[in-house]
């Protein structure tokens, strides 16, 4: 029978420790369960309160939806918001009037108006911060979420959300992929914008979550029409009776609450070499 050195029976042991440790520290950072996913839908439609919002409360799931200020949608159906935030969604912030860089190749639904490239800093700092107080006025909260209009960081080069990063928790980009807690950049959080995929599709990328042990964000708009890009109704319901029956393992939560739970939760301790 082959003997195990002492020297490398520690080494295995403080290894398994360490994975131990890590594997626990990720668990509890996710609520004490395999992975987060959070819900989020931009750009304050009338899918949201019609389709999206519905869905979500038939199943006691919460989202995160992100307003734009500007938008008739939030003019004509305040209450509806309002009610809405009152069951735990999130009202996010997408900006008073949603600019993007204009600047960038297939940017040609940008309006002079709204044009990023052509802001300030300044004003583009204004603007996000007047949106804030329009969403405190609908829902009485001052911890939310900012979600990047187009995924665009920069006015001139410079990342204008860093003079916003007292104003918000976090804030949530465009770029996808899954990630660990401590590989979460609270600036830019990462998100997968759906366009026509299917259920199976939305599930499986739940299913990579739950085995990676991360954080999945979903990026919708149209939910059933009412957007350009749009995710069928049966796909968002099938996605939906997945999260809602394995809640056990997976923690569905606005992306406040997430984002407040990872930058209350201490580092991961690295495995041991």
């Amino acid at each position: 029978m082959p003997t195990i050195s002492f020297p490398v029976l520690s080494v295995a042991l403080l290894l398994a420790v360490g994975t131990a440790s890590h594997a626990q520290t990720t668990a509890a950072t996710w609520n004490n369960k395999q992975c987060a996913v959070v819900l989020t839908y931009d750009d304050a439609i009338d899918a949201d309160l019609d389709q999206a919002i519905p869905a979500l409360d038939s199943v006691k799931l919460r989202g995160t939806f992100y307003l734009i200020g500007s938008s008739a949608v939030v003019a004509k159906r305040l209450p509806e918001w309002r009610r809405a935030a009152q069951r735990g969604h999130e009202l996010g912030n997408h900006a008073l009037m949603h600019p993007c860089d204009g600047s960038l190749p297939g940017r040609g639904f940008v309006t002079p108006d709204n044009d990023l490239s052509k802001y300030t800093v300044s004003r583009a700092v204004s603007e996000v911060r007047a949106n804030n107080v329009l969403l405190n006025a609908i829902d009485g909260k001052t911890a939310r979420t900012f979600a990047y209009p187009c995924g665009d960081l920069t006015i001139g080069g410079v990342k204008f959300y860093d003079q916003l990063r007292p104003d918000f928790v976090a804030a949530r980009g465009v770029t996808s992929g899954l990630q660990t807690a401590t590989q979460v950049d609270l600036t830019n959080i990462n998100s997968y914008m759906i366009n026509g995929q299917s259920g199976d599709y939305l599930i499986n990328l739940v299913k990579q979550a739950q085995e990676s042990h991360t954080l999945l964000v979903f990026l919708f708009h149209g939910v059933g029409g009412g957007h350009s890009l749009n995710v069928d109704l049966k796909a968002h319901r099938q996605l939906l009776r997945y999260l809602k029956a394995h809640e056990k393992e997976i923690w569905v939560a606005p992306m406040v609450e997430v984002a407040e739970k990872i930058r209350s939760s201490p580092p991961a301790a690295a495995p041991r070499k």
